[in-house]
């Protein structure tokens, strides 16, 4: 094998998990062949996508040549930021608003992609971006599962679009909806970093991102590569469920990131029956988590076998739901824009 047809055979290797092949991710530079021996270089700026890829192409190519060469070449140097002056990796958006929680299962993403279709109905230009790298639900909720990314002719990732928003996650990269990202955290900061530089998002007035529950990597990392312009935390009524949110609370205190509000979800239920009120995880948390910290409380919206229904098939209770349900995501919105002053 000589090294004009290495670089063939690996420019159509795909990396680990992705549609995508070496050669579109731009991934390799010289590639060398002398007699049994091959030196490969990698243009990757991640220590851990590159030992992935190294090993990876160690297995592939063990049995052709005596000794193999896998070395890096960085392509440029990345400059981090930090909380207090933090980068702007999305200068397209007008506005960011962060959408996170405390734990997780308490419907922050069903809110994420609510909100973000009630800010589009309000004629807004709106992006959706799933940073929930690890349980990436965004496609589902959209309807957009079934799809898988794209780049255009300036090798940029197109969008999926649906519902009046431009949507992007990792599911849409994975070659099946239930293909596990087995990442380290630098290589799920390092794919979201190339969701907010590499993807045609064009110009938004809002980039709504739907961050994992918690207080980890990615949000530090979010915190310190985008001027945040707003943070909206989700809750249930239930203790546990407060009891996280406010450690969330005070890692944006922290960090100096502003507040919209609290949204009390799953707040009760209504028996479709007797009409009767049910407050199943308890009352008043997020309230009083909002009175204790004050900050805004923007709202409750009710645990409803209808939304869930309609969330879990594609069909966001703001686009498609009653006027009812359209309104309770609809009068979050009116809210947060009482308590920010967007850039619109």
């Amino acid at each position: 094998m000589n090294s004009q047809e290495l670089m063939h055979l690996l420019q159509h290797l795909h990396y680990p998990s992705f549609e995508k092949n070496l050669k579109e991710l731009h991934l390799l530079g010289n590639v060398h062949v002398n007699n049994s021996h091959a030196s490969i270089e990698l243009l990757t700026s991640n220590d851990d996508s590159f030992t992935m890829l190294k090993t990876f192409l160690e297995r592939e190519l063990h049995h052709r040549f005596d000794t193999l060469e896998i070395h890096a070449k960085t392509p440029k140097t990345v400059h981090y930021g930090h909380t207090a002056q933090p980068n702007n990796r999305a200068p397209y958006a007008n506005n960011i608003i962060a959408v996170t929680s405390g734990k997780g299962g308490v419907g922050k993403s069903t809110v994420s992609v609510n909100l973000a279709i009630s800010l589009a109905k309000k004629g807004y230009r709106v992006g959706l971006l799933d940073a929930d790298v690890y349980g990436p639900n965004i496609p589902r909720l959209t309807n957009t599962d079934t799809e898988r990314i794209g780049w255009n002719d300036n090798n940029q990732i197109v969008p999926s679009e649906n519902f009046g928003i431009k949507i992007m996650s990792v599911a849409l990269t994975t070659p099946k909806n239930d293909t596990p990202l087995v990442w380290r955290s630098s290589v799920a900061v390092s794919a979201l970093i190339q969701f907010l530089e590499d993807v045609a998002w064009g110009t938004l007035d809002f980039l709504v991102i739907d961050m994992p529950p918690g207080t980890g990597d990615i949000q530090l990392t979010m915190a310190q590569e985008l001027p945040i312009t707003a943070a909206v935390l989700i809750t249930t009524p239930q203790t546990v469920a407060t009891d996280d949110v406010s450690r969330a609370i005070m890692m944006f205190k922290d960090i100096g990131v502003s507040m919209a509000g609290i949204i009390e979800n799953m707040s009760y239920f209504i028996a479709p029956d007797t009409k009767i009120r049910y407050d199943i995880f308890g009352n008043g948390g997020g309230e009083r988590m909002a009175q204790k910290y004050n900050i805004p409380f923007l709202g409750s919206i009710p645990l409803d076998m209808e939304i869930r229904a309609a969330s879990d098939s594609g069909e966001p209770p703001s686009a498609l739901g009653s006027s009812e349900q359209k309104r309770y995501y609809d009068a979050l919105v009116e809210r947060m824009e009482e308590h920010i002053s967007f850039n619109v």
